[in-house]
């Protein structure tokens, strides 16, 4: 396949099993190259495959026209994640024109279930950058945030994750435990920030920054929806190892949520060392 790279090419003179791998090799050059880029800078990109595209549709076979729709369905797809992408940022976009330069993204996750702790992340995102894929981590399949985590945390000008345990839960209420949380994290992150946007109804009244509230900012702001992944893939693996200690309540399943199966485990086994006392 090394002769396409070294002359024009043209899909027909190739069999379609050639096209298939040839194709796919350069979708992941291409992507590889401009992973780390901006969005701005993304178009380049798709000149290079809509090059594909157009050579591909030059080929009157079935197989290479299923090849052109395919990559076009790509594009398209693409497209809109750009799209969702720079919406989300407008919010982040407007306050540093205001001045503000790190700004955080904080979200929660874990505060509903009946066992484990709450886990909270901070990410400061930078302005040039983009993370493909990136959403609402309730919106991702398990195997997509952790694809991501990785890239955030690559990407990110700082980030953190602060768990609190199921006992301080109790003691303090879930809402103070998140609110400590959030503290723990902000306190971690190696950069300070200077603006925080915080999901949902959450107020730090005891930092003293500019904040602001966002509801369902998971699926408004960039940073925040970066947090919100960290934050679940972190209770989560955690909620896996515990799953090992009891296996009885399949928390591999449900994390600690009140299913049918943990309801009658707890009835029948009682709780553990790491249920909320105050939930059951």
């Amino acid at each position: 396949m090394g002769d396409i790279e070294k002359r024009e090419f043209i899909a027909s003179d190739y069999t379609i099993k050639e096209l298939k791998e040839y194709v796919s090799s350069r979708l992941v050059e291409i992507e590889s190259s401009h992973q780390a880029d901006r969005p701005a800078d993304l178009p380049i990109l798709a000149d290079e495959v809509d090059q594909l595209i157009e050579a591909l549709k030059a080929d009157s076979r079935k197989g290479a026209s299923r090849l052109a729709e395919s990559l076009e369905k790509k594009q398209l797809a693409a497209s809109i994640d750009l799209k969702a992408w720079d919406k989300r940022e407008e919010m982040v976009a407007r306050l540093r024109d205001q001045g503000y330069q790190y700004i955080c993204g904080i979200d929660e996750a874990g505060r509903g279930p009946m066992a484990g702790p709450v886990a909270v992340g901070a990410v400061i995102l930078p302005a040039e950058t983009y993370i493909a894929g990136l959403d609402d981590s309730k919106k991702l399949s398990a195997a997509k945030r952790e694809s991501l985590t990785s890239e955030i945390r690559e990407k990110a000008v700082s980030s953190a994750v602060a768990l609190i345990d199921n006992e301080t839960i109790d003691e303090v209420n879930i809402g103070q435990a998140v609110r400590l949380a959030a503290r723990s994290a902000i306190s971690k992150l190696d950069r300070e920030p200077d603006y925080l946007l915080l999901d949902g109804g959450l107020k730090l009244d005891s930092v003293d920054l500019p904040q602001q509230a966002v509801i369902d900012g998971d699926a408004k702001v960039n940073a925040i929806a970066a947090a919100s992944v960290l934050a679940k893939v972190t209770r989560d693996n955690l909620m896996d190892k515990y799953h090992q200690e009891y296996p009885e309540y399949n928390f591999l399943s449900n994390k600690g949520y009140g299913t049918a199966e943990h309801m009658a485990a707890l009835e029948e086994a009682g709780p553990t060392p790491i249920h909320r006392r105050s939930f059951i």
